[in-house]
């Protein structure tokens, strides 16, 4: 770790210096500036650059964080679709609709404003600048900008991911005073698609303002314009393309001198490399090879840096102007079916980031945010991350090159809902535009390994016009690869797919996909959904929820406030369920986790497999509010896992156990293959694997283990089989394999469970009935005890209509308009006697996927608040209804457990709902058996056909 730290300290001294050159001939613009909005956009008529503007605005930043414009209405004009309309009209969201109001789809801005805002500055110029160049820098501004210095237009830019350069040479006046106006629109100018996480409101809102960099920079009339480093590996060299610059009609002679420097510790200096440069044009670039020998690589183990400096000198030896850049030594290819940097295979762990800001509304410009954002990522076993639809600022990528982050950037396009591509007109323009713009901006950046046009297109005319888009910067520019979109399409052009096959949950699938239909097992891999010959990358897995955190909402102390999560948190409690809102999160917490295990697990046992991204390892906060992330929206966990939990399964090296089933009866015998993936930096040697069979209480049942030479750089690589029979097991319980690598902190475990085969559920003194008939009511009037078994019976409006599935919900029910499944697994208190003969924890393990694909839901809205239930599925937080799949109580001078999953068809073949009807028929044949709520039986007969 010290080690670690003084490389981090030693790169960031030379960016400092590199920053500290720059600086001495610039010039900060950044602080009190006048500002005024122009709502009916009547500036640029009225020559409002001319005029006085009667607020005050802090820039770097934004209207909203500086407390500028509108309060939040209905009438507000979103930029991004609100799918779910139901808010505007549904009469339990009447109160959210009045006065200060609160919405559910997305945070909600304290300020909101769309349109043109002025800003002007005044500045002194300094003498020295009368005959130099000037030029303004706006690091990222959202998204037009107009400027003008001293009454004079200067022109317009209106690129979402570089910064806007303006030369103003010629329009300012040194040794004076200087007035500076920016004009910037934040309506859309090209419709790129109102979701794109560039613009929209779901993640970083539509905001207006400057962010970043805003200086002038003084330069000789003779400078450089671009520097783009080219590593050779196979030669140990880089190849720069240096374009030069100067005023038309002006000539140069002079030299162009290059030096490289290693930023590792004790990092080496190459040698001084001078060739003579005579220049009579406006622009010319250069290519010149640089040599470095015995070069360290960069990658994601190694993630060794080099700084390179040009500067121009006179024929007198005066330097002219200095460019610095960092690179790192890497190249990204293809294997097969596998992507490789430095010619090794990797697979990618990866992350969907789609621009949340939940503090600023905008993207940080802070070094310490982008390394709380790379480490965490780490931390939980990622080595990658995608940016959906928009291109994160020059600090991101500097964290990303120190850390050792694959990065696949966007162009902030999600041409979609209305807009597409290929249709030859200013979306295609811009999408090149933009494009041009990244790779000439970030390209020297060793962490920039892939690109694509943006997220999921629309548009006939796509598969031409994204694949020349492919082939076009492949040829221009082959420092990483290429694919035509996010999600699709899959094109012969691309270098490698991301495509949303390769899922356990695919969009529309509801209770038919692979977890909530098939039996639990973890023997399942893609091989049969994966398309094409390059390498495929699954498209945003996962996207399982976790109840809302409402602790949260103490966090938006910044420009967006959580009423999404307050309207969720009231509705919670109007229901009497509010100190259930932590067993709910952790609970559904818990079934996340198991669903993203089994998600991450089937990609790495996936033969020939290139990755995956996740939507993800943090929350989303828009679209309905998809709470995905095992971390919140500020990259915090939520407390239900942990990374050491979460690298288990997602990491360099993954252990994996192939479970032809995870429900045994112990008439059956155990067998599981178990292998490994692992995509390190070189093959392990001389690897021993141990593993045990462990109980509930922790105790070793059996234990063994397993040599292996070798593990290569692979997945699919066996190290051994369990085979024993499970006849010792004459109680129901859970069992856990344990794997780990002896040595290291890799290890994995599944748990399993065993029921006893020839266990009889026995009635005892309980009468058993599917319906409430008169002589049953009579049977509960007289003191009996009854077990009712409804399964199929509870009409809609009851709860019929709840969708019950075993995964967590999908992304969410409001922007899947009610994609199947509805509920988030259940809670439970596993020391209820109730549960002595059936294991269980408080949440849905995989012994609950049977239960759950055979039962209907019942809502309890109408019972007493204080009614509590047994097994209790976790609605929705749209609609927090009182859901039980089991509940008890007295009628009369009887006693009742009404029961809605099937426990009654084909028990022969189903284990666990044998064993919970056998656990549930001893608990009501018990002492314990002594329920205390009443139930109305009247409303109860109303629940049912």
């Amino acid at each position: 770790m010290k080690h670690f730290r003084l490389y981090l300290t030693i790169v960031g001294s030379f960016w400092m210096a590199c920053l500290q050159l720059q600086a001495q001939e610039r010039k900060s613009l950044a602080g009190t500036w006048q500002v005024k909005l122009d709502p009916q956009d009547e500036g640029l008529q009225a020559h409002w650059w001319e005029k006085a503007f009667p607020e005050k605005a802090q820039l770097p930043g934004s209207l909203a964080s500086n407390n500028l414009g509108y309060k939040v209405s209905l009438a507000t004009p979103w930029t991004g679709d609100v799918i779910d309309s139901s808010y505007f009209v549904l009469e339990k969201y009447a109160k959210y609709r009045q006065g200060d109001i609160k919405i559910p789809f997305w945070l909600k801005p304290k300020r909101h404003f769309i349109g043109p805002a002025w800003y002007k500055k005044a500045i002194e110029i300094p003498e020295n600048w009368a005959k130099k160049r000037v030029l303004l820098h706006l690091e990222r501004c959202h998204w037009e900008t107009n400027v003008f210095v001293n009454g004079e237009f200067c022109g317009t830019q209106n690129s979402l991911v570089s910064p806007h350069i303006y030369d103003i040479t010629g329009h300012l006046k040194a040794g004076k005073k200087n007035e500076i106006v920016l004009r910037v629109d934040n309506r859309i100018k090209i419709y790129i698609g109102p979701n794109s996480s560039s613009i929209t409101e779901h993640t970083q809102t539509n905001w207006n303002g400057v962010i970043g960099d805003i200086s002038l920079e003084a330069q000789e009339t003779t400078n450089i314009d671009d520097l783009q480093i080219y590593p050779r590996l196979a030669t140990s060299s880089i190849d720069l393309a240096l374009t030069l610059n100067q005023s038309k009609g002006h000539t140069f002679k002079g030299k162009i001198r290059l030096q490289a420097r290693s930023l590792q510790a004790n990092g080496a200096i190459f040698p001084v490399k001078e060739l003579p440069v005579s220049l009579s044009s406006e622009n010319q670039t250069f290519t010149i090879a640089y040599a470095l020998p015995q070069a360290q690589l960069w990658d994601e183990f190694s993630p060794n840096l080099y700084q390179l400096t040009a500067t121009i000198v006179d024929e007198k030896g005066q330097k002219i102007a200095e460019k610095i850049s960092r690179f790192g030594m890497r190249e990204m290819t293809t294997i097969g079916t596998r992507i490789a940097i430095n010619g090794r295979p990797i697979f990618l762990r990866g992350d969907v980031d789609c621009a949340g800001f939940p503090l600023t509304g905008f993207p940080s410009m802070e070094r310490s945010f982008w390394e709380k954002v790379a480490n965490t990522a780490k931390s939980y076993g990622l080595n990658h991350l995608r940016f959906h639809s928009w291109c994160p600022p020059e600090v991101a990528f500097q964290v990303a090159d120190s850390l050792g982050i694959y990065l696949y950037v966007e162009s902030p396009l999600w041409a979609n809902q209305g807009s597409a591509v290929g249709t030859g007109g200013l979306v295609d323009d811009f999408i090149y535009q933009e494009s041009e713009r990244i790779i000439k901006t970030y390209g020297n950046h060793p962490s920039f390994c892939m690109m694509s046009y943006g997220n999921e297109p629309a548009g006939k005319n796509q598969f031409a016009f994204l694949g020349k888009w492919v082939e076009y910067f492949k040829q221009k520019d082959g420092r990483r690869l290429y694919t035509s979109g996010a999600g699709w399409p899959i094109l012969p052009e691309n270098q490698f797919n991301i495509h949303s096959d390769a899922r356990i949950q695919r969009w529309g699938e509801g209770i038919n996909s692979i977890i909530n239909k098939e039996k639990p097992n973890t023997q399942y891999d893609w091989r049969k959904r994966v398309q094409g010959t390059q390498p495929y990358i699954s498209h945003e897995i996962g996207q399982w929820c976790a109840y809302p955190n409402f602790k949260e909402i103490a966090k938006y102390t910044g420009v967006l406030q959580a009423t999404n999560f307050e309207i969720f948190k009231e509705t919670l409690e109007a229901k009497g369920m509010g100190e259930q809102a932590d067993d709910f999160l952790y609970a559904s917490g818990r079934l996340q986790t198991l669903c993203y295990k089994a998600d991450i697990e089937a990609a790495l046992r996936t033969p020939g497999f290139g990755g995956f991204q996740l939507l993800g390892l943090h929350d989303f906060p828009g679209q309905g509010t998809a709470l995905v992330g095992a971390l919140d929206a500020f990259w915090d966990s939520k407390g239900y896992t942990t990374p050491e939990e979460y690298r288990s399964f997602c990491n360099t090296t993954v252990l994996l156990a192939r479970f032809p089933s995870l429900i045994y009866t112990n008439q059956e015998t155990l067998e599981v293959p178990v292998e490994v993936a692992h995509f390190g930096g070189a093959p392990l040697k001389n690897a021993k694997i141990l593993w045990q069979i462990v109980d509930e209480k922790g105790a070793v049942q059996q234990e063994g283990s397993w040599s292996k030479e070798q593990l290569n750089i692979d997945n699919l690589q066996a190290v051994g089989s369990l085979k024993f029979a499970l006849s010792r097991y004459k109680k129901a319980q859970k069992l856990s394999l344990k794997v780990n690598l002896a040595g290291t902190d890799v290890k994995n475990a599944w748990d399993f469970w065993v029921y006893p085969a020839q266990i009889t559920p026995e009635n005892g003194q309980v009468i058993v009935t599917d319906k409430l008939t008169p002589a049953i009511q009579q049977q509960l009037e007289a003191g009996k005890t009854v077990l009712l078994l409804p399964f199929g019976q509870v009409k809609k409006g009851k709860g019929a209509e709840v969708q019950v599935g075993f995964s967590s919900i999908f992304w969410n029910t409001a922007w899947t308009s009610g994609q199947a499944p509805h509920t988030m697994g259940i809670t439970c208190k596993p020391s209820h006697p109730l549960f002595r003969f059936f294991p269980t924890e408080s949440y849905s393990n995989y012994q609950w996927q049977d239960l759950m694909s055979h039962a209907q839901a019942m809502i309890l809205d109408e019972f007493p608040q204080s009614f509590k239930a047994n097994i209790q599925p976790i609605d929705t937080w749209f609609e927090n209804r009182k859901l039980a799949l089991a509940f008890e109580g007295k009628v009369g001078k009887g006693k009742l457990m009404v029961c809605s999953i099937d426990l009654e068809k084909n028990l022969e073949s189903r284990p666990v709902a044998r064993q919970l009807k056998y656990s549930m028929l001893k608990y009501l044949n018990s002492k314990d058996f002594q329920p205390t709520q009443a139930i109305d039986l009247n409303l109860l007969k109303s629940f049912f056909e």
